[in-house]
């Protein structure tokens, strides 16, 4: 993995580049375990003031989507857009009831059963059945259907990215508390001002570490981490954008092939089907 790669290099440039200039650990490791514990306590308190349990639950699940990346392929979107193409072409032939029995009942549906990653996906499946049965209740105007969904989207969105925003959080406010236990060694180095040279050199490089840790952790690892994730769910976003483009293309009037067809434009470049792949997948799709 390219994030387990970085961080390894981040270690190896930062200390490697130290040593190479003649440092040595010993200071570091003297005063690392008095310091950290000063600023990553600080930084977990600060994380528990200002989270709900639900949010602690979200940051503390969201790390392996920081390795991982966005959940959603190239073989997903297709399966995506096979299966609506299916359910918009149902919609045409047989009309938005011979649907009920699919979007009341989904776990049980014949169409919806072929796309188990979808199904686990709850917002995405109940975003699709949602919006259905809307169209069901006689609100087929695309505009309004439109609305209703990007407001969805909108909220779903927002609380996907509160786990990025506590890490960001905490990213900016990293420095700052190293700054404030590198303060506390000085105030302690200060206690000891008649201590010869080299012990007060020690003492300073020791407060000095705090102000290192704090800096390296939050611009090496937890800005990053908050970038990754957040670049995670914006690309997740799209999988809903797609359905929202195909169904609304249907209100249209369109037919379900072309409906498809302005859905795959949606999907992000590098996991975008060609259109002989997608075409390949839809005539080999059964119908309901």
């Amino acid at each position: 993995m390219f994030q387990i790669g970085g961080i390894i290099f981040v270690f190896a440039t930062v200390f490697g580049g130290y040593v190479l200039a003649g440092g040595k650990f010993d200071v570091i490791l003297h005063a690392l375990p008095y310091e950290g514990t000063q600023i990553l306590g600080a930084a977990i308190g600060a994380l528990l003031i200002a989270s709900s349990m639900t949010d602690l639950k979200a940051v503390l699940g969201s790390f392996g989507k920081i390795m991982s990346g966005s959940k959603w392929k190239e073989q997903d979107y297709i399966d995506l857009l096979t299966l609506l193409f299916q359910l918009t072409k149902t919609m045409k032939s047989k009309g938005l009831i011979a649907l009920e029995q699919h979007i009341e009942r989904p776990e049980e549906s014949t169409i919806f059963q072929r796309y188990p990653r979808i199904m686990k996906d709850h917002f995405a499946l109940d975003f699709i059945c949602d919006t259905i049965r809307m169209m069901t209740m006689s609100l087929e105007d695309p505009h309004q259907v439109e609305t209703a969904m990007e407001k969805l989207i909108e909220k779903h969105h927002h609380e996907a990215l509160v786990p990025a925003n506590h890490w960001q959080s905490m990213a900016d406010g990293m420095p700052a508390l190293g700054i404030v236990a590198a303060v506390l060694g000085v105030i302690k180095t200060m206690g000891s001002i008649t201590e010869p040279p080299e012990i007060l050199g020690e003492m300073i490089g020791g407060a000095l570490v705090g102000t290192f840790f704090g800096v390296f952790v939050a611009y090496g690892f937890l800005a990053p981490f908050a970038n990754r994730l957040k670049a995670a769910f914006e690309e997740e976003a799209h999988f809903y954008h797609v359905i929202r483009d195909v169904l609304v293309a249907h209100l249209h009037g369109n037919a379900a092939q072309v409906s498809v067809e302005i859905g795959r434009g949606s999907v992000p470049t590098h996991f975008q089907p060609s259109f002989a792949k997608l075409e390949e997948a839809l005539n080999a799709a059964p119908m309901a």
